[in-house]
């Protein structure tokens, strides 16, 4: 049975949700899954439906998100079901919501420079599934500042400050641009590349590393199965939802 994803798509119209969430689409057909793309929140309006799957991918920026709605991302994941988005797409997508903060791992909070900063992603964890046989490469895009779990685990990083801003006047710092993490039994992917769709082309690493965190975010729900793992060592403090 082919797996499903679920690619949820909207919010500003700026960083180009409908071309992105294509190209999630046709990235995720070519390994066999079976991915529908919607264009409505209401998509996760259904938590049944929700855990049917075995992937979401978030591609909304900014807007609201209903309380219950992030309540049912809250327990698809932590029940195995895998998130993984890019840019403002997941990591600036309800800023009002903590909880969805909670679940991605990091909260953009700015990008100095505007578009157009030339920076170098720089690969930590040539181990890892995701980045295994790449090497650093040139971007040249948007250069998120984030707020980020320090429980993630950075698989690629950038340096900061790269221009003239407010913060120059801090040390350097490196920044995350691409991680993983945990929810529950669910895996969270996120990278910060993507601004537009074209980051993919021009960047081919970039694509690559996304997919291949789509890929494994997906695997979550397949091995808590086999492993035996139940959601019910979370469900004592499920009240404070």
């Amino acid at each position: 049975m082919a797996k499903r994803a679920l690619i949820f798509q909207g919010g500003w119209d700026g960083h180009e949700p409908k071309l992105t969430s294509a190209r999630f689409a046709r990235l995720l057909n070519e390994e066999g899954f079976e991915a529908e793309i919607s264009d409505t929140l209401d998509s996760l309006k259904d938590l049944d439906e929700l855990l049917k799957l075995d992937l979401l991918v978030a591609c909304w920026t900014m807007g609201g998100i209903p309380a219950e709605y992030s309540r049912n991302v809250a327990k698809a994941v932590g029940a195995g079901v895998g998130l993984a988005g890019c840019h403002g797409g997941m990591c600036d997508s309800f800023r009002n919501d903590t909880e969805w903060q909670f679940i991605t791992g990091g909260q953009w909070v700015s990008h100095p420079g505007g578009d157009g900063v030339e920076y170098t992603v720089n690969i930590l964890s040539p181990s890892n599934p995701i980045t295994a046989g790449l090497s650093d490469f040139i971007v040249k895009s948007e250069h998120y500042y984030l707020h980020i779990d320090p429980a993630i685990e950075v698989l690629a990083s950038t340096r900061f400050p790269s221009v003239a801003y407010y913060h120059i006047s801090n040390k350097p710092v490196d920044m995350p641009v691409a991680w993983t993490k945990t929810w529950g039994n669910g895996r969270v992917f996120y990278t910060s590349l993507g601004h537009h769709d074209d980051v993919f082309d021009l960047s081919p690493n970039a694509e690559i590393i996304m997919k291949r965190g789509m890929m494994w975010a997906s695997g979550g729900k397949s091995y808590a199965v086999a492993n035996g793992l139940t959601t019910s060592r979370f469900e004592s403090n499920l009240k404070m939802y």
